[in-house]
């Protein structure tokens, strides 16, 4: 064996961590392996609000609730301060049929919760009177009713607000619903009528009128009667109204007198 001495290794830093075999498990902390998603999903996430199932609360509900707050005519509404989205079907309306000038009597009925009113008076009306079971806020310029419009004495109680003969009579009336297909038709089918008879009752010589119906339209015989009596009848579908719904407007213009058989 050889005497000479070994020169001595360096010594290995204090600080530095041994290594480790390819394929061991990193110190750090563990990386989210979760796939990121996709801008256009988190758009569409940003962009449609979804309402939590409450105690209590219906699937009926969720769904209205959901439907309110991406509804994009609801946030115009508020932000222009109507008190309904359905503001924006009368506009519509008159825009295409040029329904309410200034200094017209207006009678609205089903007037509740007031954005007829509210265009109404906006367009340039001398008067709204309106009429619904729901209590509504008064506005400027109108006279409204809390009462059932299909009540025996509701017809007699507008005409002593008037004062002349209306320009105008406007018919957003809707029956409840009872889940019944065939009597909710009937129902529906009876507040047409009885708003088209008040009209062609009430209206002066070239006034208009507007109702909502749905799908279907207006019964045969109203529609008939309604030709009979008004220079121009017509079925519109505002582009504010809801997709899928049901809902169209019969439009009848140019009031010619009430001609009874």
């Amino acid at each position: 064996m050889s005497d000479t001495p070994k020169t001595p290794r360096a010594s290995q830093p204090q600080n530095r961590k041994p290594r480790r075999m390819s394929g061991g498990k990193p110190d750090g902390p563990k990386r989210d392996r979760k796939t990121a998603p996709k801008a256009e999903d988190s758009a569409t996430r940003l962009m449609h609000r979804k309402v939590k199932t409450a105690r209590g609360r219906k699937i009926g509900s969720k769904l209205w609730l959901e439907r309110q707050i991406n509804d994009p005519y609801v946030k115009k509404a508020q932000e222009m301060g109507y008190r309904s989205r359905a503001a924006f079907k009368l506009e519509e309306l008159n825009d295409k049929f040029r329904l309410i000038r200034p200094g017209s009597l207006v009678v609205d009925l089903g007037c509740a919760p007031g954005g007829w009113v509210q265009v109404a008076m906006g367009l340039g009306a001398e008067r709204v009177v309106g009429i619904d079971v729901l209590p509504v806020e008064l506005i400027a310029g109108s006279e409204l009713l809390k009462m059932d419009f299909m009540d025996d004495e509701a017809p007699a109680a507008i005409k002593a607000l008037l004062g002349r003969a209306p320009d105008i009579v406007l018919s957003d009336l809707a029956a409840n619903t009872t889940g019944h297909r065939q009597t909710d038709h009937l129902k529906t089918v009876a507040l047409v009528d009885a708003a088209a008879h008040f009209a062609m009752e009430t209206l002066k010589p070239g006034g208009h009128f507007v109702t909502k119906v749905f799908q279907g339209g207006a019964e045969k015989t109203l529609l008939d009667t309604l030709k009979e009596n008004f220079k121009t009848v017509r079925h519109a579908k505002p582009k504010s109204s809801r997709k899928g719904s049901p809902e169209i407007y019969l439009v009848a213009l140019g009031f010619k007198g009430y001609h009874t058989h």
